[in-house]
């Protein structure tokens, strides 16, 4: 599957998530007492391999399930498994550490 095989209404959802992150400023969450915006969120996504950060998308923005999204990848689902797991700890790793080059 890529971005392409996605239908026009997923298309849009991710434009309309890029577009929502874009320069906002406003909500926070706070990881570990750090402060991180939407923007450090999205940053931390592309640092992600496409593969995975298909994964997280499908899993977490479309709330697919891990064998909806094996079945569209076509991989095993304990690869998806694996791929979701490391991606969340990447992804932690990630805010953790740079949480405080983007407060602003």
């Amino acid at each position: 599957m890529t971005f392409s095989d996605l239908t026009s209404q997923e298309e849009n959802q991710l434009y309309t998530l890029d577009k929502q992150y874009e320069g906002e400023e406003g909500e926070c969450l706070q990881v570990a007492g750090k402060r991180v915006t939407p923007i450090l969120l999205a940053e931390a996504m592309r640092t992600l391999p496409i593969e995975k950060r298909k994964t997280v998308l499908l899993y977490y923005f479309f709330d697919k399930s891990d064998v909806e999204i094996a079945e569209l990848l076509e991989i095993p689902r304990s690869t998806v498994q694996y791929r979701r797991t490391s991606s969340f700890k990447r992804l932690k790793r990630f805010l953790e550490e740079h949480a405080d080059d983007w407060d602003d």
